[in-house]
């Protein structure tokens, strides 16, 4: 079988005229085969010099016509142009063409018509198909390395959803931007359709669908808890305005990290208030790390463990409540199927442990934020898409911080961790939970801390001041330590004349809330 390729200027008369030829041979002989290639003239030269570089070839006119090897591959063998096409026809086939040079160009001027109406349909083409556009903030971060390989798997979105990936960051974080970028491309995920990188603010979240927000830089010293919590504001307006700005308009934006989450998320909400309803503050980590310090304690493996609650503040003061917390394929002299389940609280029987190290560890990592590293932050943003996308697991309890209705007697208008369920692209909180009421005193001490926030934050109020009950009144100062730089960097003494707002002990009495009404541990 003989296959031609025919390829030219789509405005060119002996393209139409070779063109002619080409139909009437494929028509006529059984073994006669012709592909065809049309160009638009303001790329034709350029395509043709590539063409030629490519196969070393030698050509410069309109049309080129080339016999594909079919019987023994490689890059074809050029049969030269317009008269050479009509020599080898002549010479092989016993056929010449007729066509006058005026009709030649009308069919010139017609293909050129029908190639420009085929881009257009193509460009039309690709806008249905347009992929899924990912913003990352602060994406220098070790977070948002990690989280790049987990987004372009497929397991976030689904493996037919493509995306791309937009990295913003400080002009000063290109280079590492560049890096990210090409090890991105490296991956060769069929999800991913591009990675780009911008450090100009006014294009931020251009068309964005999802928007994540990292830790944020803070390149000047902070000396005081009040100036840290400043600090935020000036960049959550920026990113509110841009979002109502740029952002495509049911975009899901989503707050991550270990650095004031409850308080960026919302001021983002005041800033970005057309997209309220769709931002959410990631409580994944602080869970996963609740998991992880009983797996250990009870020796399992911590996705073992289910519905531990994290109420408040998520990187602060907040609450972890293991009342619904259950422990599955636990080995004991009690075994069930797989889904058979026992209460966490009914296997500890170290009181003193539960109460004291359990709390003063929990309390710790969420200060300090050693161990929120970059890998669990960008899983547990990661698995918070993966459940608003496609829905949490049936009957898991989830938790999120939301903006507060009044739901279990927490203040209006503040954004607080709480139990929700993912479903139909959307979250529901639990309000039908039973046994889940939290004392006044501890209630009040969380909300009190995040409305401060919010206040110093947005320059109502000059200094923070934490919730003190009477039975802090009679406790030593607890001095702390702040975290004011990202995972690298060191981080900075708040003064002493501050108490300490996130690794503050809760009293004994309130700390018994962990355990359920009626359970007492000997």
């Amino acid at each position: 079988m003989a296959k031609f390729v025919l390829a030219g200027r789509a405005d060119c008369p002996y393209y139409a005229k070779a063109e002619l030829l080409a139909d009437y041979l494929q028509k006529n002989l059984p073994d006669f085969r012709i592909h065809k290639i049309t160009q638009h003239p303001d790329i034709w030269e350029e395509w043709l010099k590539d063409l030629c570089k490519k196969n070393r070839w030698s050509h410069n006119k309109s049309p080129i016509i080339w016999r594909e090897l079919l019987d023994r591959g490689g890059k074809g063998l050029l049969l030269g142009g317009y008269n050479e096409f009509l020599e080898h026809a002549q010479l092989y086939y016993g056929v010449t063409s007729s066509m006058t040079t005026e009709l030649m160009k009308r069919v010139a001027q017609e293909n050129l018509g029908t190639h420009i109406e085929k881009e257009l349909e193509k460009e039309s083409l690709k806008g249905l198909v347009n992929p899924l556009q990912v913003w990352i903030t602060s994406a220098s971060s070790l977070a948002c390395y990690h989280l790049i390989p987990i987004l372009t798997s497929g397991e976030v979105f689904g493996p037919q959803m493509e995306i791309s990936i937009n990295l913003f960051d400080n002009k000063h974080t290109e280079e590492k931007l560049i890096s990210h970028k090409q090890e991105a491309e490296d991956l060769a995920s069929p999800c991913l359709q591009s990675v780009s990188i911008c450090t100009q603010a006014e294009e931020a979240f251009h068309g964005a669908h999802v928007i994540i927000i990292l830790d944020d830089h803070v390149d000047k010293e902070i000396n005081s808890l009040e100036d840290c919590i400043r600090s935020r504001a000036p960049l959550c307006q920026l990113y509110g305005s841009l979002i109502e700005k740029n952002a495509h308009n049911f975009a899901k934006i989503i707050v991550g990290g270990k650095t004031f989450v409850n308080l960026k998320t919302a001021l983002l909400m005041k800033y970005a208030p057309t997209f309220a309803h769709n931002i959410i503050a990631v409580a994944l980590g602080v869970e996963g790390q609740a998991k992880a310090a009983l797996a250990r304690k009870l020796k399992i493996t911590p996705s073992c463990i289910k519905d531990v609650i994290i109420w408040g503040n998520i990187s602060g003061n907040n609450y972890v409540d293991l009342r619904k917390a259950k422990v599955y394929r636990y080995e004991s002299a009690i075994w069930g199927p797989p889904h058979y389940s026992r209460p966490v609280l009914s296997l500890l029987f170290d009181r003193e442990w539960v109460n004291r190290e359990f709390v003063v560890s929990l309390k710790t990592l969420t200060a300090t934020g050693r161990q929120f590293g970059g890998m669990l932050a960008a899983h547990s943003i990661a698995t918070t898409l993966k459940y608003w996308c496609h829905g949490s697991p049936p009957g898991e309890i989830v938790s999120l911080g939301v903006l507060s209705e009044g739901q279990f007697g927490i203040p209006k208008g503040i954004v607080f961790s709480m139990p929700v369920k993912f479903e139909n692209g959307t979250w529901v909180v639990l309000t039908d939970l039973k046994n889940t009421e939290i004392s006044q005193q501890v209630m009040t001490r969380m909300a009190n801390d995040l409305i401060q926030e919010q206040l110093v934050a947005l320059g109502e109020l000059a200094n923070f001041q934490p919730y003190q009950s009477e039975t802090d009144l009679n406790q030593e100062d607890v001095k702390t330590t702040l975290p004011t730089k990202n995972d690298h960097q060191e981080r900075r003494k708040v003064s002493d004349d501050y108490k300490d707002l996130f690794t503050h002990l809760m009293p004994d009495d309130e700390k018994d809330l962990i355990l359920s009404d009626g359970e007492s541990v000997e």
